[in-house]
């Protein structure tokens, strides 16, 4: 009897075993599909993300540490800023938010900005920010409350619930009247309005198209710019440290945008490779062959020598 339970309990522990190796087998396999869809298929992915978990928080705790920190100096109700934001997006099905449906958060955030420190870029994120750290008087968009508000959020909502998606968003492609785009068009439009005294342009010259008309600077920044407020408009074409060198102030794109700031009336000034651009890359990159031939330049030109 005592060897028949044991025999038994044998079988029950080798069908346990088995069980608990084909758990880990599908659970490793899962694991794997999800790696490779999240690796090979980011598009499809990206689709799919809805809004962004918590952005009530996120917002209005931006909002208080940009009115706290940031800029104390400024005075705004967080809290009535949200409440605009979410009316004009949970009231309406998700690719029908148009600009108009910010008026009254806009009108609940006015904000002005100092002239001759206006920075706007297209392609050049990462170095943008650089050289907005380097030369701390530049404004970007993303330095103003709503651009700091509502930076790398996604949001829409779905009108038969009437609240957030937080499970699928459509991508700013599928729809003109995107909430994600209204907004920050209206925003990119306020920011170049209020542009005034020499501002700056910062665009990627290792790319085709440096200059894009479909770009939000192209469409919206570039033709709300006014000529009797800008005094010049700077232009600084940096290319990667690798290349390719494919535009410049004399060539492709960079030229169309000039020829619409001559149209325009607009003084401006045009640089390549500029020098302070250039190091800002080297620091992320100090062992490149060009910038060993910049730090050579700068010595020569400072009358030092290396040892």
């Amino acid at each position: 009897m005592y060897k028949h339970e044991s025999l038994l309990k044998s079988t029950e522990a080798q069908q346990v075993v088995t069980v608990t190796k084909t758990s880990v087998s599908f659970a490793i396999t899962s694991i794997i599909i999800c790696f490779i869809t999240l690796h090979f298929c980011p598009s499809q992915l990206r689709a799919q993300l809805g809004t962004t978990p918590n952005i009530k928080h996120i917002v209005v705790g931006r909002c208080y540490t940009y009115t706290t920190l940031v800029n104390p100096s400024l005075r705004y109700d967080c809290e009535e800023i949200w409440r605009q934001f979410e009316e004009a997006v949970i009231s309406h099905s998700s690719c029908n938010v148009t600009v108009e449906d910010y008026f009254h958060m806009f009108n609940a955030m006015p904000q002005i900005w100092p002239c001759d420190n206006f920075l706007f870029w297209s392609k050049t994120r990462t170095l943008m920010h650089s050289y907005a750290a380097v030369f701390r008087h530049f404004w970007t968009l993303e330095d103003t409350l709503v651009g700091y508000m509502f930076n790398d959020l996604i949001w829409c909502g779905q009108e038969e619930d009437s609240g957030f998606d937080f499970s699928s968003c459509p991508e700013w492609s599928a729809c003109r009247s995107h909430p994600v785009y209204s907004l920050w068009r209206q925003a990119s439009q306020n920011f170049a309005e209020m542009a005034c005294g020499n501002i700056t342009i910062l665009l990627n010259g290792s790319i085709v198209n440096a200059f894009n008309r479909k770009s939000m600077f192209g469409s919206v920044e570039l033709d709300s710019l006014d000529p009797q407020r800008v005094n010049y408009v700077n232009i600084k074409v940096v290319t990667s440290l690798d290349g390719p060198h494919i535009e410049s102030c004399s060539q492709g794109s960079i030229v169309d945008l000039i020829q619409i700031l001559q149209s325009r009336g607009f003084h401006w000034t045009c640089t390549d490779n500029d020098q302070t651009l250039m190091i800002l890359q080297c620091i992320r990159n100090p062992q490149h062959s060009s910038c060993q031939t910049c730090a050579n330049t700068l010595l020569n030109r400072n009358g030092l020598t290396s040892n």
